[in-house]
């Protein structure tokens, strides 16, 4: 499959899987899982027909590690980021001292106000690196990286977790467990 081909496949499992499931006849199982076989029929049925070896080709080349098989190979889910209703079955998991955020400088203010919120997704994601953060804030333009102190945010009460991915999740971080790292 030639890259043009993965990221269209990618975004289109990125919507159904995290989004809309239903738009192409799947329903998310406990823990945001769907059937191989069910993902493969959908996925043909509405125009984007995929081989087993194409999904797990797919699944396993993703640079952001977004789904997962479950460990028989028989349901596949995405890690993180749904707008859906959907409990992934994370288990709260100490944070490392520091994740990082990437955004965009236009964000800043609303950030500065609120703090990172969750907005339609299930929760504020964050980074365990630098690098990470600002590929995650390009995608909109210039990034801008903060720093969360994480460790003070756990003390005081916020939970964690970390998906399969590596991405930490939280609900929200107020304003003052961030600090703007120099570009």
């Amino acid at each position: 499959m030639d890259s043009k081909a993965t990221t269209r496949l990618s975004k289109f499992l990125s919507q159904h899987l995290r989004h809309q499931p239903q738009a192409i006849g799947l329903t998310l199982q406990e823990g945001g899982w769907v059937n191989v076989a069910d993902l493969l029929a959908a996925c043909a049925a509405h125009g984007h027909p995929l081989t087993r070896d194409e999904l797990e080709d797919l699944v396993e080349d993703n640079d952001k590690q977004r789904f997962a098989f479950d460990e028989a190979g028989q349901r596949i889910r995405a890690q993180q980021g749904h707008s859906v209703e959907v409990d992934l079955q994370l288990t709260p998991a100490t944070p490392p001292a520091v994740l990082y955020h990437g955004t965009v400088p236009a964000a800043l203010p609303a950030i500065w106000a609120s703090g990172l919120q969750k907005m339609s997704r299930h929760h504020v994601h964050l980074s365990p690196d630098e690098a990470t953060a600002r590929r995650v804030g390009q995608r909109r333009g210039r990034p801008t990286l903060l720093a969360v102190d994480a460790a003070a945010l756990h003390a005081a009460g916020g939970v964690f977790y970390r998906s399969g991915n590596g991405v930490w999740l939280v609900d929200s971080v107020p304003p003052q467990y961030l600090r703007e790292l120099p570009s």
